[in-house]
């Protein structure tokens, strides 16, 4: 059995080297002669170390894993990075497309186009070049239509651990 200290660096090393969110099965099948729980005591301390320590980043659990993230408040500094390392956006019209996606998944690309008001295949083809979309299934109705939803990139791109945690409708309303 090994001790909390001697885990936390090999967690952090996992954690940091992951290029998408490792999950605790992952972490616990790679550092053998561990449990679960001696995982998250780790994970958890790593979490108030950086907090204590002031870090820029932080342990978030994300699409069912855990990575590290960047504060909010250091976002003006990681958008400069990011335009000038040329990594591409979501046009708007793309993210309209596809929070309607989220929030009404599985849905019909006909029912997406009568809220839109507008045609949307190539913007759908586009999402899912980014795997922010997929297509989960078919309809029922007459020639089974694809229907379409939002994949696990999703949840990391938006740093969200499940699709419950998209803010309600609401809340997002205008006063």
């Amino acid at each position: 059995m090994r001790e909390i200290e001697e885990i936390k660096p090999i967690v952090e090393s996992l954690i940091f080297a992951a290029e998408e969110p490792i999950t605790l099965r992952k972490l616990k099948d790679i550092i053998e002669d561990i449990d679960s729980t001696q995982i998250q005591e780790a994970i958890t301390q790593l979490k108030n170390d950086y907090e204590i320590q002031g870090r820029s980043f932080q342990i978030e659990e994300i699409a069912g894993g855990y990575q590290l993230y960047t504060k909010p408040e250091y976002y003006e500094w990681i958008t400069k990075l990011r335009k000038k390392s040329g990594e591409t956006r979501l046009s708007q019209a793309a993210l309209e497309t596809l929070a309607i996606i989220a929030y009404k998944q599985p849905i019909l690309r006909a029912n997406l186009e009568s809220i839109r008001g507008v045609q949307s295949g190539q913007i759908i083809r586009l999402l899912m070049e980014k795997d922010l979309v997929k297509v989960v299934g078919r309809d029922e109705s007459l020639g089974h239509p694809l229907l379409y939803g939002t994949t696990k990139k999703f949840l990391e791109y938006f740093g969200l651990k499940d699709i419950k945690d998209l803010p309600k409708i609401e809340e997002l309303e205008a006063p």
